[in-house]
């Protein structure tokens, strides 16, 4: 059993192209300063976040800090689910010192220094967990997943512009506009009798608002709601998303009359093939099958 109170944090060296490690010191001395026991485990390759969390989950360890970016978080989340019961329900804090760190914006746009506030202060609030049946097993997020136009440009930035940061996300956009693909993924929410089969620009199940750092996706989006924020545009065109693409990042573009949203428990898949996901800033290949929702399943520190 882990002492009570310490909080283990599971760190991402390479985040941020390795600028978090310089700035991590800092941070762990004033965490510190503020009462806060910590104790550090450094993570060497993909997948390491998720069984240092699990395997400290299961030693009674109950309290994170996930020090990266979106994919460190999305790790140590998917190390802590499905172990996590609603009766010793794990804490997670950020130290965001990654590219993206999307989901903490929904808290703050201050950073490292309101992470480090809330964690000395010690402030929590339940979180919602969304939970990814495929055909290959289960996912677990607290951001979002895309498929379409926001899956490809994820897509086109992990494996070409992964070390541009910001920059990165923006060529990735203007180069998924040269190759626009639209395209049907079939959805059914929340006991409608038939799939939706239209084309469309991108599909979007969320919990939060915001993507790529400063892109809010879902401006309606509540992480302790119970619901999945679901956001479809349509099929529309390349001039037309040109000329709309800065409302993606003030949330106007649900106004569009091409877009639309629903707050939903439940989302089923009729996909005949596995397809590109973007997940909690990470870029995954699956043929999804059901998204429901474990309501305040995650104490978040924001």
């Amino acid at each position: 059993m882990s002492e009570p109170g310490l909080y283990l944090a599971i760190v991402n060296p390479a985040a941020g192209g390795g600028r978090g490690r310089k700035m991590l010191v800092s941070a762990l001395e004033r965490l510190r300063a503020g009462g806060i026991t910590v104790e550090v485990t450094e993570t060497k390759a993909a997948g390491d976040a998720t069984r240092i969390a699990r395997e400290a989950y299961r030693r009674g360890q109950r309290r994170f800090i996930a020090v990266g970016g979106d994919g460190t978080s999305y790790e140590v989340v998917n190390g802590l689910f499905p172990e996590a019961s609603a009766d010793e329900r794990p804490t997670i804090g950020f130290l965001p010192l990654g590219t993206g760190n999307s989901f903490l914006r929904d808290f703050s746009d201050r950073g490292v220094e309101h992470a480090i506030e809330s964690l000395i202060a010690g402030r929590t609030q339940a979180c919602d967990v969304l939970r990814l049946r495929h055909r290959g097993g289960v996912i677990h997020y607290i951001n979002l997943l895309s498929v379409g136009f926001a899956a490809d440009v994820a897509t086109l930035r992990a494996r070409r512009f992964s070390s541009y940061g910001q920059l990165g996300y923006v060529i990735s956009i203007f180069l998924g506009l040269a190759r626009l693909h639209r395209r049907p993924f079939p959805v059914r929410v929340d006991g409608e009798t038939e799939f939706d089969r239209r084309r469309c620009l991108f599909l979007t199940f969320n919990n939060s608002k915001f993507t790529g750092g400063t892109m809010m996706i879902a401006p309606n989006a509540e992480v302790n709601s119970g619901l999945i924020e679901y956001v479809r545009w349509g099929a529309i065109g390349r001039l037309g998303l040109i000329r709309n693409l800065p409302k993606l990042y003030d949330g106007t573009h649900i106004e569009h009359p091409m877009a639309e949203r629903k707050a939903v428990k439940r989302v089923e898949f009729d996909l005949d093939a596995p397809v590109d996901l973007m997940v909690d800033g990470e870029v995954l290949t699956l043929q999804c099958e059901e998204l429901d929702v474990l309501p305040a399943a995650l104490d978040v520190v924001a």
